[in-house]
């Protein structure tokens, strides 16, 4: 998981130099993998070093510069940061779908956002992967999401992701789209028995 450090303690952020920007960016192009290190996590406080970044993202191999550049992305923090790692939840690679997820929890509050239209994806992967973002959104819009998701999604196992969450987080607002999510996959046995599961624990709390 791309992890934002912060400086030592102790250590004023004024006191830190401003990096050169142009030989940042070149060595992010082309330099060893130490110095492609380095330039990723100096970019970070570089003014519009993120179309530079997302090139750096797109061609990298190294794992290790690849999670300076997500980091960076990351502590950069703009929609431009998140439409960049976007597409990495659709990598058929689930070690770069991590990647992408990482990152962005990582700057969920800017995140949000793209999360509901990921629940609408079409690929069941990035639904399923969406689900546990969401998780992480406030408590009221996560729950509004899934249930949204329960009344629309035909998709079974995109379902029981969501009601996998919702057992978690939810309370008696959802046993109305669990009612009719169950109705409509009555004849689903796994997903119809976890349905049925969620919506006995919440009755029996009410």
């Amino acid at each position: 998981m791309p992890l934002v450090r912060k400086p030592p303690s102790g250590t004023p952020d004024s006191a830190v130099p401003a990096p050169d920007a142009a030989a940042v960016l070149t060595m992010l192009a082309r330099g060893t993998d130490d110095e492609r290190w380095s330039a990723a996590r100096a970019a970070a406080a570089l003014p519009g070093s993120v179309p530079a970044l997302g090139e750096a993202l797109a061609r990298e191999k190294s794992p290790r510069v690849r999670e300076a550049v997500l980091t960076s992305l990351a502590r950069i923090a703009t929609p431009e940061s998140v439409k960049i790692i976007l597409p990495l939840l659709r990598s058929d690679d689930a070690f770069v779908r991590r990647e992408g997820s990482d990152a962005l929890l990582a700057m969920k509050e800017v995140a949000w956002p793209y999360f509901a239209a990921l629940l609408q994806e079409g690929d069941t992967d990035v639904q399923i992967l969406a689900c546990g973002l969401v998780r992480d959104m406030p408590n009221e819009t996560a729950v509004r999401l899934y249930c949204d998701l329960l009344d629309s999604e035909p998709e079974a196992n995109v379902c029981a992701a969501a009601v996998e969450a919702l057992a978690e987080i939810a309370g008696a607002e959802a046993l109305p789209a669990l009612t009719r999510c169950a109705e409509r996959f009555r004849a689903t046995p796994f997903l119809a028995f976890s349905i049925k599961t969620v919506i006995d624990r919440l009755r029996s709390q009410a």
